[in-house]
């Protein structure tokens, strides 16, 4: 079964590859309007219908006016003539297949067995919705966003580094950086980083160090910025992902374990003379001391907190992909080797464990939202109603919280109704935590829904009046006394008088 060094070697590695993006969508699911899909997703629907969002547009417009990924959908929509939700299931399923053929060539330039590179793609493939530490990240969302298309280019580009083939590199981090700015910034750091160690292949762990000291001494002069506003604060703290002392001890376990195991790799390949793990294990240590000293400086003084939102713990992102496909292809290389029972022991409770977690992440959906097919979450189908039967100006207002009601799955209103709403905590408040600017307007509109969960009609009115609200959704159980020609078991869709 694992013999796989005969003929045809690029159709078995297409095969394979194939064979793990599709098994990759039935462990990881498909939720293709949850979380961050609500920020970028209405860019996209407003391109295709500019009729559409003439009220607060601004909170999903910040991000998507920094990357052209809602151009690039929508110029897909429009050349295939394809529905929408089409075009979504399969980027996304193309943006896993590149990140997964990314790592297979990364790993052929570490590893000279098949048995080895197809055991580190599998690893990868099979925790894709791994969390990573205290970022809020997955390796790979289970829905198509900036980063999940910008990913393969940021491993890809190490490959093209190891070639020496510069220009290659510099074209894929001009994509990743069009793509996903900040995400691109990491992917540039480490391969300018990887590029400087090689060049001085005595560095070692005293120059990381020095490395660490001299970036914290460029940033100091960061603390002349002016203190962030109280709106903003509000916004920031939220997220707490942000704040490398907030996090949990196991999510620090999350940091210093994989610079201690990458430590060890990098030990381990200098003896058995595999020097391109070496040098890659090597540069990720540097890599990731340097970003934790930055997330120390960053996020502990309170005149920092603007700087909180580049979030340099996200530099771990790339890392973890990285420790996850060389962690698989030792274990290939060392003790699975051709032998399937270990495989079968290996990945089956493994993919068992991934599927049962995204099963508890989304527990009323599907666990793989087929495009076209009727959703069962009974939030998803009153966003849809909305859509259909509503008219493109309809501001909405849902509660602050919505997204953490039961039952709601943290699915996005404004990318499934395609309709205005008034501000929430959750996607509009992490757009708010990156854009300062935009936090005295947000935390009006959160204050305004203040009581939320008790409001009657003229509470609603009042909103009506402030910032033309004219419709809400709401679970049944809300005591509002209006007019709601859309209910099922859970949700009912209310206009106000």
């Amino acid at each position: 079964m694992f013999h796989l060094e005969n003929s045809h070697p690029h159709l078995k590695d297409i095969f394979f590859l194939l064979s793990l993006t599709a098994g990759s969508i039935l462990i990881h699911g498909y939720h293709p309007w949850a979380e961050d899909a609500a920020l970028y997703l209405p860019a996209v629907a407003k391109l295709l219908d500019p009729r559409l969002f003439p009220f607060n547009s601004q909170f999903f417009a910040s991000h998507a006016g920094l990357t052209f990924f809602p151009e690039i959908v929508a110029a897909l929509v429009r050349i295939s003539h394809l529905p929408l939700q089409v075009v979504l299931f399969l980027c996304h399923i193309g943006s896993i297949f590149l990140l997964l053929f990314a790592c297979l060539k990364l790993a052929e330039k570490c590893f000279t067995h098949k048995h080895a590179t197809y055991a580190g793609v599998a690893l990868v493939a099979a925790l894709l919705t791994l969390p990573v530490a205290g970022t809020a990240l997955y390796i790979m969302d289970q829905y198509l966003n900036p980063r999940n298309v910008a990913a393969f280019a940021g491993v890809l580009v190490i490959v093209k580094l190891l070639d020496r083939k510069y220009l290659s590199a510099g074209l894929l981090l001009i994509f990743a950086a069009a793509v996903h700015p900040l995400m691109s910034i990491f992917a540039i750091f480490f391969a300018t980083l990887l590029f400087w160690i090689e060049a001085r292949e005595t560095a070692g762990a005293s120059s990381a160090l020095e490395t660490s000291a001299a970036v914290a001494a460029a940033i100091l002069p960061l603390g002349l910025l002016s203190r962030p506003s109280a709106a903003y604060h509000e916004a920031a703290v939220t997220h707490s992902y942000f704040y490398l002392l907030q996090w949990h001890w196991y999510e620090w376990l999350g940091v210093i374990g994989p610079i201690l195991i990458l430590w060890c790799f990098s030990r381990f390949s200098r003896l058995r003379a595999m020097r391109n793990l070496e040098l890659l294990s090597r540069s990720l240590v540097c890599y990731e001391i340097i970003f934790v000293v930055a997330a120390l400086i960053f996020t502990t003084p309170a005149r920092f907190e603007s700087l909180a939102r580049l979030q340099p713990m996200r530099s771990l992102y790339i890392l973890y992909i990285l420790l996850i496909l060389f962690s698989g292809c030792l274990l290939g290389a060392f003790l699975l080797k051709g032998h399937s029972w270990r495989w079968i022991v290996l990945f089956l409770p493994l993919c068992s464990g991934m599927l049962w977690a995204q099963r508890s992440l989304f527990p009323a959906s599907p666990h793989i939202e087929w495009p076209g097919s009727k959703s069962r979450n009974a939030w998803v189908q009153a966003f849809e109603w909305a859509r259909s039967n509503t008219p493109s100006e309809a501001v909405f207002a849902l509660g602050p919280d919505y997204m953490h009601a039961p039952g709601e799955d943290e699915n996005g209103f404004r990318a499934i109704a395609q309709r205005s709403m008034l501000a929430d905590k959750v996607t509009d408040g992490g757009a708010v935590a990156m854009f300062p600017e935009m936090a005295p307007e947000w935390l009006a509109q959160i204050e305004a829904q203040n009581g939320w969960d008790h409001f009657h009609r003229e509470d609603f009115r009042r909103l009506k009046a402030s910032y033309g609200v004219d419709w809400v959704v709401l679970p049944q159980s809300h005591p509002a006394n209006l007019s709601c020609p859309y209910a099922n078991q859970q949700v009912k869709v209310c206009q106000i008088d």
